[in-house]
């Protein structure tokens, strides 16, 4: 019979399902793992002490590289944070807009997400259906800001610009044909609120094809059914929030329990799993791309009816229009001081937190009355669930580390900030 030997194995962090910068220290007895010890640190950038050195306002693109698969909610964190500080409230229609890019943002995430998850765990094709879905959101994202990713849309008082007219629309080339550019451009003829409204009938059929191809599986039902389970009063002891709380079984989401924006106009339901582990996670994050979908369809029909401001008139918080300045120097004063100094909220202490597509994210801000914060603590929810590795992966199998990361869903650069 062969011996079976204790290893002290490093996982990562070149390893492709550590996520680019996760080092494991692993205690195994054979195969079976004893200890697991995550090594964090390695995209460390100070992103807490360079807020505290800028005006508020030239660090709301920080929060965007974050957690880079969840801007726009990071963003939201953040200037709900300031708004309570400064004691004002964005229009209606530019909390309407916020809600909906929230939910496009999880959806987003979660895409990225399952088709990680599921080609760490050895399923190739859903990467690849995913990303098909992801194309029409990031185009949304580019339409309002003018970047796939790191946005900086949403602004303290409402957000940068209401919604276009038009989508932008794809051209032919010597790689995409006459033919093949109508096609692609079928449902961007119109608006971007006609173009969600197509996406939001598409979807749920298309979510149906990721669960066709993964729910029944056997191979992926091997891989996450009893792996990294955590019963619903140690999630809440770990300090677990989001899907990997609901997972457990414990029905806990702000946008319920603690209402921000317009969340208590929405209908939607919050779906919980029974047995913590690995899939009942991933059947939790599946319902709630389903749930996200009626959220953005709701904010669609209500944007159609109701046009309005998007940001506050308040020029000491938001720059007068472009027009405005080239002809009244009032208005380029404005523009030039809150560019450059930004605005100065009371002394006090504010913490605003929103439900992301991982968890509470939350920014804890301590204003001495200058224009830049004196304090600045992000909550991001990827710590607390990493935290939990050791637990996690204890007496499971090597390749089960793989699954319990891809379970958790994190994204280093708001763990290590």
């Amino acid at each position: 019979m062969p011996e079976i030997r204790n290893y002290t194995l490093n996982f990562g962090p070149q390893h492709p399902a550590a996520h680019g910068v996760l080092r494991l220290v692993l205690e195994m007895d054979g195969e079976v793992i004893e200890r697991a010890d995550p090594h964090v640190g390695l995209l460390h950038r100070g992103t807490e002490k360079l807020a505290e050195s800028k005006p508020y306002n030239q660090s709301i693109g920080y929060m965007d590289r974050l957690d880079y698969v969840s801007m726009m909610c990071n963003e939201h964190g953040y200037v709900a944070s300031i708004e309570k500080l400064l004691g004002i409230e964005p229009p209606e229609r530019a909390q309407y807009i916020r809600v909906m890019f929230d939910e496009i943002t999880r959806i987003l995430n979660h895409l990225m997400w399952l088709g990680a998850h599921a080609l760490d765990v050895g399923a190739m094709t859903v990467f690849l259906y995913c990303f098909r879905e992801r194309e029409d959101l990031m185009d949304c994202y580019e339409a309002v800001s003018g970047a796939r990713l790191h946005a900086t849309y949403y602004r303290v008082g409402g957000v940068y610009r209401d919604l276009p007219d038009q989508m932008p629309k794809f051209e032919a080339t010597q790689w995409v044909s006459e033919k093949e550019a109508a096609r692609l451009n079928e449902n961007r003829q119109g608006s971007m609120l006609d173009f969600l409204d197509d996406f939001t009938r598409r979807f749920p059929e298309l979510v149906d094809e990721y669960e066709t191809l993964l729910t029944e599986n056997r191979i992926w039902k091997q891989r996450t059914v009893g792996i990294g389970k955590v019963s619903p009063v140690r999630a809440k002891q770990l300090g677990f929030t989001g899907p990997m709380l609901r997972g457990s079984g414990v029905e806990w989401d702000l946008r319920k329990k603690q209402p921000y924006a317009v969340y208590d106009k929405m209908d939607f339901d919050i779906p919980v799993g029974r047995n913590g582990d690995c899939y009942d996670r991933y059947l939790v994050r599946v319902e709630e791309m389903r749930q996200s979908n009626r959220i953005i369809k709701q904010c669609v029909d209500w944007l159609r009816e109701n046009p309005g401001p998007v940001m506050v008139e308040d020029h000491k918080i938001a720059p007068p229009k472009r027009a405005d300045m080239k002809d009244d120097m009032e208005a380029l004063i404005h523009h030039f001081k809150l560019f450059t100094e930004g605005y100065c909220p009371p002394p006090g202490e504010a913490y605003g937190c929103v439900e992301a597509p991982k968890g509470e994210f939350g920014t804890y801000i301590v204003s001495d009355g200058a224009n830049k914060p004196y304090r600045l603590k992000v909550r991001a929810p990827g710590f607390a669930h990493l935290a939990a590795m050791d637990e996690m992966a204890k007496g499971h199998m090597l390749s089960d580390v793989v699954a319990i990361i891809g379970t958790m869903d994190v994204v280093f650069g708001e763990i290590d900030r």
